[in-house]
């Protein structure tokens, strides 16, 4: 009898528990053979009318303006928008798998589910681009808003602001990255920070497929980034950070991402600016 109370226990627990663990980056190979499992969650991010026109079945679009408040490019509390998530199929015991047509507002969504406390999310290598090319199905139909929930727990160790840069530029225990381009960097950035380009994550950024682990390793070694270091992204407006923040979490480095960027920085004058 106690050995059957124990096997019950375990399965009661098993089913509790995400369906399936995925690395942070799953293949179409990987989607298409968990895309029937109803603890998998598509949503998709971009531009909506594209959406419209071919998405992978069973995917809810994401505006990512809609995780925007209070101001500026700022995430919204986690408790506002823990809601707006649940809307697109992000709920307590799920993984999502996300993709979009854009690199910046994917990762910049990637940041807004980890920030509520999710940390079951993938993206999806190529996207839908990569999964239509491969005679994978496409649906117009429009999936209706997800009834689940997501219990907000805000994550505490991904968004940094500005006092709390300042008080580290100097450290040795912090790497700040820039993820903006040449031009950018030129006409002003933060003080012994390093360039790092978004686009260098890809193998192909026409297909928008990642370059492997090993490669992303080794670009973050070549920005300078030191074992045990904590990266610190930033970029205009947080979303190219949120992308490379994504990189470095990938990869086991720890990551945050300065979420008001350069145009928080550079609109206090009192903040020190290196061109």
């Amino acid at each position: 009898m106690v050995r059957l109370f124990a096997l019950g226990t375990i399965a009661t627990l098993a089913a509790a528990l995400p369906a399936t663990a995925a690395p942070p980056l799953v293949s179409t190979a990987w989607l298409a053979q968990h895309l029937n499992d109803p603890q998998v969650r598509v949503i998709a991010t971009g531009d909506e009318g594209r959406f419209a026109r071919g998405h992978i079945p069973g995917a809810r679009f994401l505006e990512h303006m809609d995780t925007l408040g209070g101001g500026g490019h700022r995430l919204l509390p986690p408790e506002k928008l823990a809601p707006v998530l649940a809307k697109a199929g992000a709920a307590d015991g799920t993984h999502v798998v996300l993709y979009g047509d854009s690199p910046m507002t994917t990762g910049w969504v990637y940041m807004a589910i980890a920030s509520v406390g999710l940390s079951d999310v993938s993206l999806l290598d190529g996207g839908v681009d990569v999964w239509r090319s491969e005679g994978h199905a496409v649906s117009t139909d429009a999936a209706p808003a997800a009834a689940g929930h997501l219990t907000a727990r805000p994550a505490s160790d991904i968004a940094v602001d500005a006092p709390w840069v300042k008080d580290h530029l100097k450290s040795p225990a912090v790497k700040i990255l820039d993820v903006r381009t040449t031009g950018e960097w030129n006409d002003g950035h933060l003080p012994d920070a390093t360039l790092i380009l978004w686009q260098d994550l890809f193998a192909d950024q026409r297909t928008q497929k990642f370059k492997s682990p090993d490669e992303i390793r080794a670009l973050f070694a070549k920005a300078g980034v030191q074992p045990g270091q904590q990266v610190v992204t930033y970029c205009a407006v947080g979303m190219r950070a949120s992308l490379m923040y994504w990189a470095a979490r990938s990869v086991g480095l720890p990551a945050r991402v300065y979420v008001g960027s350069w145009s928080d920085w550079h609109s206090d004058s009192t903040n020190p600016v290196a061109r």
